[in-house]
């Protein structure tokens, strides 16, 4: 397997970076130090213990969806955001980040709303959506999202380079 075969995957479990085949990403596969599945169809609870290797260090595009419990739109659209991880993943990962537990990493966002999405690939902000959607609305707006071309996306001011 050489260097440009390969991807960085973070593990949803433990957030150590497993390095897969490309052409193996959507075959499952485990972590290598704890064992849990790569891919398991569901958002991983991000914290600011493994934020960074899901979001900077993984190959894997990351679409975060900033909540928190108290907000009404962000626990409707919650089993829709649960429902896109099925239909999106290996092509990207989807974590949800509570910006009452983890107020540095919303605000270097600079989260002013929530429910807000945020697709970010390898540690860059491309794409930001604010407002509750159904899972069909969620997964076409991360699909188009991620086949914009780099040059046009564009960066948070707040968002880490």
């Amino acid at each position: 397997m050489t260097a440009s075969d390969a991807r960085i995957v973070a593990c949803p479990s433990c957030a150590a970076l497993n390095r897969v085949p490309a052409a193996k990403l959507g075959a499952g596969g485990t972590c290598g130090r704890c064992h849990s599945q790569l891919f398991a169809g569901e958002p991983v609870v991000l914290t600011s213990a493994n934020f960074d290797a899901h979001a900077g260090k993984s190959d894997v595009p990351l679409l975060v969806d900033f909540w928190a419990s108290w907000c009404g739109p962000c626990r409707q659209m919650a089993p829709a955001f649960a429902q896109a991880a099925v239909q999106l993943e290996p092509q990207m990962r989807l974590g949800k980040l509570d910006t009452e537990a983890e107020q540095a990493i919303a605000g270097r966002f600079g989260i002013q709303s929530i429910p807000t999405m945020i697709l970010i690939v390898k540690g860059r902000e491309v794409a930001r959506q604010s407002g509750a959607m159904p899972a069909a609305a969620i997964v076409r707006w991360a699909q188009q999202a991620l086949a914009r071309p780099a040059a046009s996306s564009t960066l948070h001011p707040g968002a880490p380079a």
